[in-house]
């Protein structure tokens, strides 16, 4: 596994081009209503209490992170659904849309390892179905862009150990290589942005071309590994369409430190600080 991580990175290293800095935005806190607005549909996934990563609502009931989320990173055994809670817009304290999680689907191609792979980066996704749909006006579900290529300027909207109670955007990261199915991209993350949405502006509007799953050290930088989202959604929604899904089978129980929900002028007492997602790798 060790001598594939490694090889794989040389591998990048060979065709990636460094990113230029100045083309880099800095990241940039979403901490007020308005600086915020556009971006609600991302949101904190809580999970059973023990740390959380990122999210983006793709429908009114379906939310796309990644797939290493939805497994306990000591036993490898899965996290049951219910005790993942989708927090949209999460922003000092309160969140503009509370969600609990029916059931999970993960790529069919995904298998959980201690060591990152090319093979688990590449179909590290999953579809979580919400047990209500979110009607709401102010939280817009994504749609998606075209595939990333090297040298695409792409943004990111993440939430992080450093930035957990507001999301950050980073508007302007490049695409520094494309191989294997997955993006090395200079992007900023830091644990707890697994699952982060990755953007395109081609449009109008944003739209999702990956999904952040893991860091790397590339040539002593650090950069951020994606999923090169092409036909996996489809994927993930027709599993879902046939009945697939974690609720079907009996998932392990964990420990939860409830949310609790704010009283009118009051912020609400959050369970569990400790941050889980995204993973280093170095050669």
């Amino acid at each position: 596994m060790r001598v594939l991580l490694i090889s794989f990175l040389m591998a990048f290293a060979a065709c990636a081009t460094a990113a230029n800095a100045q083309d880099d935005t800095a990241l940039e806190a979403l901490m007020t209503g308005d600086a915020a607005h556009g971006w609600q549909a991302v949101g904190r996934l809580d999970i059973a209490g023990t740390g959380f990563c990122t999210g983006a609502l793709i429908s009114e009931r379906h939310v796309l992170t990644a797939a290493h989320c939805l497994f306990h990173s000591k036993t490898g055994a899965r996290v049951n659904p219910e005790q993942i809670e989708f927090r949209a817009g999460w922003r000092n304290g309160r969140a503009e849309a509370y969600r609990n999680v029916r059931r999970a689907v993960v790529h069919p191609e995904y298998v959980f390892g201690k060591k990152t792979n090319t093979s688990e980066v590449r179909s590290d996704v999953a579809l979580l179905e919400l047990a209500q749909p979110i009607r709401n006006g102010r939280i817009k579900p994504f749609a998606f862009g075209e595939r990333s290529r090297k040298g695409d300027r792409v943004g990111i909207v993440s939430y992080a150990k450093d930035r957990a109670e507001a999301p950050s955007l980073q508007e302007t990261c490049r695409v520094m290589a494309r191989q294997f199915g997955v993006l090395v991209m200079s992007c900023d993350v830091n644990f707890g942005s697994s699952g982060a949405p990755v953007f395109n502006f081609d449009g109008e509007e944003p739209r999702i071309t990956s999904v952040v799953s893991a860091m790397a050290k590339l040539r002593g930088e650090p950069v951020a590994l994606g999923v090169n989202l092409s036909d996996q959604v489809a994927v993930l929604q027709g599993a879902l369409s046939d009945g697939g899904g974690f609720h079907q089978d009996a998932a392990p129980v964990m420990r939860s430190i409830p949310s609790v929900r704010p009283a009118p002028g009051q912020a609400p007492q959050i369970g569990g600080t400790r941050t889980g997602g995204a993973k280093f790798i170095k050669p």
